[in-house]
C-alpha cells in the first residue's frame, strides 16, 4: 500500500475505438481493505474517454465514503494503467483532444471542491487486475443491454 488514506484503482476501455465502453473502480482504505466497487457502463466511446469515467466515477464513489469535513485533508492515491490519463491529470502532458475536455474539467473541479490531495500514479496492467474486472463487467452490461434492445 502507499502513504494515502485512501487507494483507488481505476480502469477503463472499449472494444473497438469507439466502441462498446465500460469503467470499473476499486476504492481501498489504508490497509488495504476493500470499501467499495464502482462499474460504469458508458455505452459507445472511446477508450480514453472510458478512463477518464473510471477516474470520475472512482472520485464520485468516494464523495459517499468520506465524510465532507474530512475530504479536504484525506491523502488520495489514484493507480491505473493509462500513463496518458495519469500524465494529463497531473499536469505533466498537455490535454490536446477536445471531446475529452467536458470529462477532464468535471474531474478537476471534484478535485479542487472536494480531494485537494490526489496523487496520479501509473502501474503495470498485472497490478491493477480488479479494476479491469470491473471494467470488463462494465463493458459486458453494454454488451447485453445492445441484444435487448437497438438503443443504449
Amino acid at each position: 500500500m502507499s502513504d494515502a488514506d485512501y487507494t483507488i484503482y481505476t480502469d477503463g476501455g472499449s472494444r473497438g475505438n469507439p466502441g462498446i465502453a465500460g469503467a470499473g473502480a476499486v476504492i481501498k482504505d489504508a490497509s488495504g481493505k476493500t470499501l467499495k466497487e464502482v462499474i460504469e457502463p458508458l455505452g459507445e466511446a472511446t477508450n480514453n474517454f472510458a478512463e477518464y469515467s473510471a477516474v470520475l466515477v472512482a472520485l464520485d464513489a468516494l464523495r459517499k465514503v468520506v465524510k465532507k469535513a474530512e475530504r479536504k485533508s484525506v491523502q488520495i492515491e489514484v493507480k491505473m494503467d493509462s500513463e496518458l490519463v495519469r500524465n494529463q491529470l497531473s499536469a505533466q502532458w498537455k490535454l490536446e483532444e477536445e471531446t475529452l475536455w467536458p470529462i477532464y474539467m468535471k474531474i478537476h473541479n471534484i478535485l479542487i471542491e472536494h480531494f485537494p490531495n490526489v496523487k496520479f500514479t501509473h502501474v503495470r496492467r498485472e497490478q491493477n487486475q480488479e479494476a479491469d474486472r470491473l471494467a470488463n463487467l462494465a463493458m459486458d452490461q453494454v454488451e447485453g443491454s445492445l441484444g435487448q434492445s437497438s438503443l443504449i
